[in-house]
């Protein structure tokens, strides 16, 4: 009962610093500072005739960069942070650049648990250990949540999340802590927790166990987080980045730096584009290092003798069937065996599981283990009243987590889960740690710092946490029945005929959530070109959004399309394998492929999709997996 005592009595601790005491949130945007600054910006990104300036047009605007005339800002990294710091520069009023070796989002960013974390978590540790640096964290975490989904509600919602509690000490301690975060939440709670008796959960999740291990349920508590389609956020920032001034460009990696006459300063990359093999410099009067797991790459080639500050920890996820967890439900197993926590959400049609959490080296495509994923089956099948089966895995994916080290720190057990912002070479600054819920507000604090580090002129502060992104301004939860009614699928059959297909639901919801508000030109392609045809059987995902993708998104490769514009190789491998063909044939007449090209598109998807373990191949033998 002792845990019981400290938390109640933290109860009035906490709300007293969230009311009236020391903890104060960033003040809300002034309309005489910045109004007319983010007027400006929301009516150049949602202009209904504003259009993508092309790859070809990026790319000159990066190589018309000089010495005597460099960029403001040139960011490494297309990640969820690089492309918020390119979108928070360009609205104030910055030349800027972005880089990205693969695709937007082709590393961590699109291999998260798609959850935008209110920071429960550390509310526990913020009690516990009496840590006002975890509460700075919960509120922290509340207030960039709240701002995440604002600004994309396309593509985040609210998702109800189940605890089982197996007694009722559990049952009054989670219902406690919970309350505690709905208090600490105020304005910025999503829905209130609530506790469900045990034929009340069975009824909302009819797959979760009532008995077992010598247990029997008590109840469970439900609270509310965010949830996302992460890499399709990550592509929307980048082109909203676009359309705001910034030249962004896919497939652009840094082969090194360039210095200025004595060595001192980095003043610009040499850069090739992996499309075509052509190099070329960019100058800018400040980098910032936004390269995730490969930051210290990025420092290396500065100077090589620096200090790593990543620590790269593994986090796997698998894909099972919708029937394992009901739509609109998650399930979260608080402590596993081994003291992790495992989440089970409905995601996108489908059910992702995960995650591990362990030490990994730094690959460029990393892979999850079979005892990780076999973990993860293992700590779920406690909680169902379903047989768990590795023969469900529709996908398993692996992703880095760049956990960092502040290089200031007198030793490396300093480790967080926070950021870190540090310029210790001039003109390079770093931004590394963090997570996709903070994305925003770590972006703010790198700009913040290239500012100073630069001595850049910008014609106004930061607007991002009132920007909405391409496709979420004027976008509604009923936007899907205006595709639904005005548009069908027009479809070319084998023998080239054009046969009519109604604009289902699910499609219609789809491209309602994917594109937002730009979901009506998805539509009017697969009407008037006669791409309403699905890619997939079972999946919404239409030939259209292909061609569309290809025009407006950056979409350069198969890989590209399967992974990050649409999510097919993460929900489900096999399916994706199956698409190919006719992704690759799509793409091939938007971007004039040769048979050459088409050839070794179709080979590199395909190595690609043998990393996402999914069950058809998974290695067993005498029916054990290896």
């Amino acid at each position: 009962m002792t845990r019981l005592r400290k938390l109640s009595t933290a109860l009035g601790a906490v709300a007293a610093t969230a009311y009236g005491g020391a903890i104060l949130l960033s003040p809300p945007l002034s309309s005489n500072d910045h109004g007319s600054q983010l007027s400006a910006f929301q009516q150049k990104i949602h202009d209904p005739s504003a259009v993508l300036p092309s790859r070809q047009v990026q790319q000159s605007s990066l190589i018309g960069s000089s010495s005597v005339n460099p960029l403001d800002i040139l960011v490494i990294g297309g990640g969820a942070t690089g492309s918020g710091v390119a979108l928070d520069a360009a609205t104030r009023g910055l030349r800027v650049g972005l880089v990205e070796r693969e695709d937007f989002s082709s590393g961590t960013s699109s291999r998260s648990t798609k959850l935008i974390h209110g920071g429960v978590r550390y509310l526990e540790k913020a009690v516990f250990k009496l840590d006002y640096g975890q509460l700075k964290l919960v509120f922290h975490a509340l207030e960039e949540r709240k701002q995440v989904i604002d600004n994309a509600p396309h593509l985040c919602n609210a998702l109800p999340c189940m605890t089982p509690c197996f007694d009722w000490f559990e049952v009054v301690y989670y219902w406690m802590g919970l309350k505690m975060y709905d208090l600490v939440a105020g304005a910025r709670l999503l829905h209130l927790s609530r506790y469900y008796s045990t034929k009340e959960s069975v009824e909302l999740f009819p797959t979760l166990a009532t008995e077992g291990n010598g247990r029997s349920l008590r109840g469970t508590v439900v609270y509310y987080d965010g949830q996302m389609n992460d890499a399709r956020l990550n592509v929307g920032l980048a082109c909203t980045a676009a359309l705001a001034g910034a030249a962004v460009l896919n497939h652009a990696e840094v082969v090194s730096l360039l210095k200025d006459s004595v060595g001192q300063r980095i003043i610009g990359a040499r850069i090739r584009d992996n499309l075509t093999g052509k190099e070329f410099d960019t100058y800018a009067k400040v980098i910032v290092n936004a390269a995730g797991p490969y930051c210290d790459s990025v420092r290396k080639m500065a100077d090589k003798n620096v200090r790593g500050v990543i620590c790269p920890s593994s986090g796997v996820h698998i894909i099972l069937p919708d029937y394992y967890s009901p739509e609109g439900m998650g399930l979260i197993v608080p402590k596993t065996k081994d003291g992790r926590v495992v989440f089970m959400l409905p995601w996108l049609g489908r059910t992702v599981a995960g995650t591990t959490d362990s030490n990994t080296a730094i690959t460029f495509l990393p892979e999850p283990h079979e005892d990780e994923i076999q973990f993860i089956l293992d700590a779920i099948s406690d909680y169902l009243n379903v047989k768990v089966r590795r023969s469900d895995v529709l996908s398993a994916w692996s992703g880095i987590r760049p956990l960092a080290t502040d290089p200031s720190a007198k030793n490396t057990e300093s480790i967080s889960r926070d950021h870190v912002v540090f310029e210790e070479h001039p003109g390079l600054v770093t931004i590394t740690g963090g997570k996709w819920t903070t994305y925003r507000s770590m972006a703010e604090d790198a700009v913040d710092a290239a500012i100073k580090a630069g001595k850049l002129s910008s014609s106004g502060g930061c607007v991002t946490n009132n920007l909405r992104i391409l496709g979420g301004e004027g976008w509604d939860p009923a936007s899907f029945t205006v595709l639904t009614q005005q548009y069908v699928r027009m479809k070319l059959t084998h023998g080239g005929k054009v046969v009519p297909g109604v604009m289902d639901t699910a499609s219609a919801k789809h491209l309602s959530h994917a594109y937002g508000t730009l979901a009506e030109r998805v539509a009017a392609i697969a009407q008037n070109e006669n791409l309403g045809k699905r890619l997939a059987h079972g999946y919404p995902f239409l030939e259209a959004e292909v061609a569309y993708c290809a025009r407006h998104e950056y979409c350069e490769s198969a890989i590209d399309f399967i992974a990050r514009r649409s999510r097919l190789a993460f929900l489900d491998t096999d399916a994706a394998r199956r698409a190919l063909p006719r992704v690759i044939q799509l793409l091939a007449a938007e971007h004039k492929w040769d048979k050459s090209r088409q050839k070794e598109e179709l080979q590199k998807a395909k190595d690609f999709l043998e990393t996402f373990k999914s069950s058809k191949n998974a290695q067993f033998y005498d029916g054990k997996h290896n």
